[in-house]
């Protein structure tokens, strides 16, 4: 390497190196855009052992902490390069509609808002259960092909949440919330004849939104089916209720922020979202009439038996 080119390696590298004590404001800063979503996408992949105080979690985040401020303090004199590097990395995926700002914001808020706030989960249903009564016919009324049925639920998704920006990953989800919104603003309790269960179709309760529990969730099951969502039903001792499959316990992070502060804010303040885990590790979220916000208070809580709408 000649003399000439060793200058100009001096000049770029003393252009390129922040003046104190810019480095370390900068320093500092980077470091802390750079941990969050790190940290998130190892807390959404890494088993979390569930340490008092979320212990754990903070102990994760401490150590990338000082991790990544080693890294960056041994890179200060190209900090403004790495700077660039990491917006433009972020700006590449907000454009493609990759991970991106808006995905790092809402996933901290997300992570955040239920470390806070722990949805109350349920007892893990066993996977013997017993028949459940009436299964053929409950069946045969979820008319999810049904147009009519079809038709209402999408009336129900063009007149709630239509206008809330981004979650775009949970759009169905929501949707189907639109659906248990209207159905349950809606709903008339009215009992069986007393000669035995009378099961109304879907299609038979949209006339006038009326009937016990199980026509009730005949009619969510079908609608949350009609647009993509997967329901299943629940019976206990004298309840049959319906509940919807969220996913895992980081969409139960996502959910529990939607519903708290964005979808049914006034409903669910100062509660908690009442939810089931599955032999699989799935979670199912409660969609009873009695609830006023998806995942409100179940109304009975020993397990009979489970009906899966695959």
């Amino acid at each position: 390497m000649t003399t000439y080119e060793k200058i100009d390696l001096k000049k770029i590298k003393a252009k390129l190196q922040v003046k104190k004590p810019w480095d370390h404001i900068i320093i500092f800063s980077l470091n802390l855009l750079i941990t969050f979503p790190v940290f998130i996408i190892l807390h959404q992949n890494l088993i979390n052992p569930n340490w008092p105080f979320h212990l754990d979690r903070v102990f994760l985040f401490l150590v990338l902490l000082a991790v990544i401020h080693y890294v960056l303090i041994s890179l200060r004199t190209i900090i403004i390069v790495c700077l660039a590097l990491y917006f433009l990395v972020l700006f590449y995926g907000t454009v493609l509609g990759n991970y991106g700002f808006n995905n790092v914001f809402e996933d901290y808020n997300s992570m955040v808002y239920t470390m806070s706030d722990n949805p109350y989960p349920q007892d893990i249903i066993i996977a013997k259960l017993l028949p459940f009564p009436n299964k053929s016919k409950i069946i045969q009324a979820i008319e999810y092909e049904n147009p009519k049925v079809r038709n209402f639920a999408i009336m129900a998704t063009s007149k709630h949440f239509k206008n809330i920006k981004g979650y775009s990953d949970y759009r169905t989800i929501m949707q189907c919330f639109a659906v248990f919104k209207e159905i349950n603003n809606r709903w008339n309790y009215v009992n069986d004849p007393k000669e035995g269960d009378y099961i109304a179709t879907a299609s038979e309760s949209l006339l006038y939104f009326s009937g016990d529990c199980d026509d009730h969730s005949i009619l969510m099951a079908a609608c949350v089916r009609a647009i993509g969502g997967t329901p299943r039903l629940i019976h206990t001792k004298g309840h049959i209720y319906p509940e919807i499959l969220i996913g895992s316990l980081i969409d139960l992070e996502k959910v529990n922020f939607l519903i708290k502060n964005v979808l049914f804010e006034k409903e669910s303040q100062k509660q908690q979202l009442h939810y089931h885990i599955d032999e699989r590790g799935q979670v199912w979220l409660n969609l009873d009439y009695t609830a006023h916000y998806p995942g409100g208070p179940f109304l009975s809580e020993e397990i009979l038996g489970a009906l899966t709408l695959n």
